[in-house]
C-alpha cells in the first residue's frame, strides 16, 4: 500500500521514479532518532536505518547504518581512500540531500552522492528508513534498499572493544 502523500514530496517522487510501492507510515511524534523510530514502529533497534552524511575530503558521502550500531569513521576513510572524514554539518546535510537531519531517506536526494551501506543491515528481513521527514518511515528489504540507494556494501560498523 503506497501512501506517498505522507512522505516528503521529493521522496514520494523518488518512490514513483523507482517504481517502488511501499507503505509510508506517519507518526504524530517525531522519529528523529533510531530509538524513537524503533519505539514508534515496534521493531528492533537494529532494523532502523540511520542515514548519516559525512564529509570525506570535502565531498559528501552517505552512510546507511543499522540503528543499534555506530559508524567507525576510520573504516569509512579507508574504504573511500580519503585523507579526512568527519560528520557533515546540518547545512551540508540539507544542501546535499534536501532533507533535515532526522528525516534523511536513503535515496531521493537533491544531489547524487556516494552511498556506503553497512553489511550489518543484511541481518534483517525488513529494515525501516526515514521517508524525508522526522515523522515518516517506510519498510524495505535491505538488499532492495541497497540497490535503490545505489550503495556499495561495506563493513564500516564500529566494533565493540
Amino acid at each position: 500500500m503506497s501512501t506517498p502523500d505522507t512522505a516528503h514530496p521529493r521522496f514520494a517522487e523518488a518512490l514513483r521514479e523507482l517504481g517502488l510501492d511501499v507503505e509510508v507510515r506517519r507518526f504524530p511524534d517525531a522519529t528523529r532518532t533510531a530509538v524513537e523510530a524503533a519505539a514508534a514502529v515496534g521493531c528492533e533497534l537494529g532494523q532502523i536505518v540511520k542515514s548519516l552524511v559525512f564529509e570525506a575530503d570535502g565531498q559528501p558521502v552517505l552512510v546507511l547504518m543499522d540503528g543499534s550500531s555506530r559508524v567507525d569513521v576510520e573504516l569509512v576513510r579507508a574504504e573511500l581512500g580519503a585523507e579526512r572524514v568527519r560528520r557533515a554539518s546540518a547545512a551540508l546535510v540539507r544542501e546535499t540531500t534536501g532533507y533535515a537531519i532526522g528525516g534523511v531517506p536513503p535515496f531521493g536526494h537533491r544531489t547524487r552522492t556516494r552511498v556506503l551501506v553497512d553489511r550489518g543491515l543484511l541481518g534483517h528481513e525488513v529494515v525501516w528508513a526515514a521517508a524525508g521527514t522526522p515523522h515518516t518511515v517506510f519498510p524495505l528489504g535491505p538488499e532492495s534498499l541497497c540497490e535503490h540507494a545505489g550503495g556499495d556494501l561495506v563493513d564500516v560498523r564500529e566494533r565493540a572493544a
